[in-house]
Order: C-alpha cells, then sequence, then structure tokens
C-alpha cells in the first residue's frame, strides 16, 4: 500500500501530528508519511480506543514520535501542536451505539477536545488541520446521493457531536483566517481496523466469521446500503486536503460514490474466505441510516480526489491483512 504519491509538495519539509494515531485511519496515515519521507511525525493517542500493536513497526524509525495524552486537556493539546506543520485530526469516540451509551464521553472528547485541538492548532500557527467528519451528518435526510450543503437533522449523539466540530471549525475560519477541512468519511475499511469489542465496525466483523466459519448476524434486514471505502481512498483525501488552495472552511466527502447492500458485502466476503457459514438476522440498530451514497464531485473538483480503490479491491487487500492476522493470533 501507499506507492503511489498524493503529495506534490515534498514531505521533507514538513512536520505532522497526527492524533488518534494509534487507530486505525491515524495508524494508515502514519504509514503514508514515513513511507514518503516526512520531516517529522507525531502522533498525540490516549490508547482508550487506538493501539499499540498499530504503530510499533514505526517506534525506532527516527522521524517518528509518541506521545500518550488525551485531547480533553487543553495542555497536552499545545504540547502536541508544538513546532508542527499540519494536524491530521483523527482522535474521535467514534461508534454511533456508543454515543448512546456513552453520550458524556462522547461528548467531551468529540466535542471538547475537537475544540480544544482546533484552537491549539491556530494557536501555534499551523499551516491548517484537517479533521475526521461524519457522513452521519446526514441525519435523517433521504436525499440520494449525499451532497456536502444538504444535511437532516442528526440520528444519534454521534452524529450530532461530528456537526458541532464542523460548525467550530467553520466559525473559527470566519473570524480568525484559520481555514481547516472536515471530510465527511462514509463508512471507512481496511487494514488495522479493529476487529474485536463491542463496537467493532461491519467488515471486520463479517471477516472475522468468513475466515473463522463462526456466527454472524445482520442488523436488519440486511438491504441497507452503504458507500464503503477503502482506507487508502480516505489517506488520499486527507493529503491532498492538507495542499489544496482553499481559502476558507470547507468540508468533503470522502467514498466511492457508489454503494453495496449489507447482504451483498456479506456475500462478497463469504466468497473471498470461502465460508460456508449463513447469515443470520437480528433488529436494525438505533440510530442507524438506511441508505448512503455519496457525491464526490466537490472533492474531486477542489481536491483533486480520485478513489483507486472499489469496494472489491479493497475488501481482497483486507482480508489479506486479517487472514495474515488469525494465522498470526493461532500460533
Amino acid at each position: 500500500m501507499y506507492q503511489e504519491a498524493y503529495h506534490h509538495e515534498p514531505l521533507e519539509k514538513y512536520s505532522f501530528l497526527i492524533t488518534g494515531g494509534a487507530g486505525f485511519i491515524g495508524s494508515n496515515l502514519v504509514a503514508y508519511l514515513l513511507k514518503h519521507n516526512a520531516k517529522k511525525v507525531r502522533v498525540l493517542d490516549n490508547l482508550s480506543t487506538g493501539f499499540k500493536h498499530n504503530i510499533e513497526e514505526f517506534e525506532s524509525h527516527p522521524n517518528f514520535e509518541f506521545i500518550l495524552g488525551d485531547i480533553r486537556d487543553v495542555e497536552t493539546c499545545k504540547t502536541a501542536v508544538s513546532e508542527m506543520d499540519f494536524v491530521l485530526h483523527q482522535a474521535a469516540l467514534g461508534s454511533v451505539p456508543r454515543s448512546f451509551n456513552d453520550p458524556i464521553s462522547t461528548n467531551a472528547v468529540n466535542i471538547s477536545g475537537f475544540l480544544n485541538m482546533l484552537v491549539a492548532s491556530r494557536d501555534a500557527g499551523v499551516k491548517r488541520m484537517v479533521y475526521a467528519a461524519s457522513s452521519s451528518t446526514y441525519g435523517d435526510s433521504k436525499a440520494l446521493p449525499k451532497q456536502e450543503d444538504i444535511i437532516g437533522n442528526p440520528l444519534s449523539p454521534y452524529a450530532i457531536t461530528k456537526y458541532v466540530n464542523e460548525l467550530y471549525a467553520d466559525n473559527i475560519s470566519k473570524h480568525f483566517d484559520f481555514h481547516s477541512v472536515g471530510l465527511r468519511y462514509f463508512n471507512v475499511f481496511g487494514p488495522k481496523q479493529n476487529v474485536k469489542g463491542a463496537y467493532a465496525a461491519v467488515i471486520p466483523l463479517f471477516f472475522n466469521a468468513g475466515i473463522h466459519n463462526t456466527k454472524v448476524t445482520i442488523n436488519g434486514d440486511g438491504n441497507q446500503t452503504r458507500d464503503f471505502t477503502f482506507v487508502e481512498n480516505v489517506v488520499q483525501a486527507n493529503i491532498k486536503s492538507l495542499f489544496a488552495e482553499i481559502t476558507k472552511h470547507e468540508v468533503f466527502n470522502v467514498a466511492v460514490g457508489d454503494r453495496i447492500s449489507v447482504n451483498d458485502l456479506w456475500n462478497n466476503i463469504k466468497e473471498i474466505t470461502q465460508s460456508t457459514t449463513e447469515a443470520s438476522y437480528g433488529e436494525s440498530r438505533i440510530g442507524d441510516v438506511r441508505d448512503s451514497l455519496a457525491d464526490i464531485s466537490k472533492a474531486k473538483k477542489l481536491l483533486q480526489y480520485n478513489p483507486k480503490y472499489t469496494v472489491r479491491d479493497g475488501l481482497s487487500i483486507t482480508y489479506d491483512f486479517f487472514k495474515k492476522q488469525s494465522e498470526t493470533n493461532d500460533k
């Protein structure tokens, strides 16, 4: 992965802070930046949902630094952004179900933590902060495909927090000339995604079931659709957002611009893993949208974003990762 360069400026000149860098998307960003010779890559993570094993391969790299810390602490944020040129803010408490179970922590991390990092970045003279927004912001809007300027009412505490991020970023852009970029991720998947725990995402759960021929449960009837997006597409969008010619706060959809039902997703993974497991069906999850499909024309135009990987491409790469991980764990 990451053989192709998505940047046009030499990364050797710049230092990057990745919050949540021990997590799924964050650790993939670390991999890209170090592979392409970034001057400095600093990770800030409290390891509440991230894992040291996601970044252990980088620990001996001379351009890598890890800070164990929490974005809810203002001074930690100030220290982390010191002498950084760019911030890639991935730290958050994800998961719609988690946000219903623990809205207080979700709010503290996703809103207060975000604002701490946004203000610290502005005050430190960071060139740009690119942050993880979410397709959950579209809420109950039935419009398809999803366009950045048409949103509905949020369906979960998590969705509320991610929309508030956008409001804060936009307000600071207007009043302080600090222009950040929000990337509305659509169902990201790929290597280093967590397969364990109560809030694991659907694709790692499906792969785990397929590889081990264990029970798999689909929420609802399985006909709900998603615009699943391979993680390297997301890394591309982040890197291009850092250097794009943008003069105000912007948000962009980051997806493939295609959708697949959860049933078809399972059938694809079942075929790839050669599983004989049949899916069972459970209750729909509270706060989930029925259908999701992104309009990515804005990102294509302003970022020159061009997703390289289809869902099937990404599933094949992801299978190789989980298969290898499973074999290692079984030893």
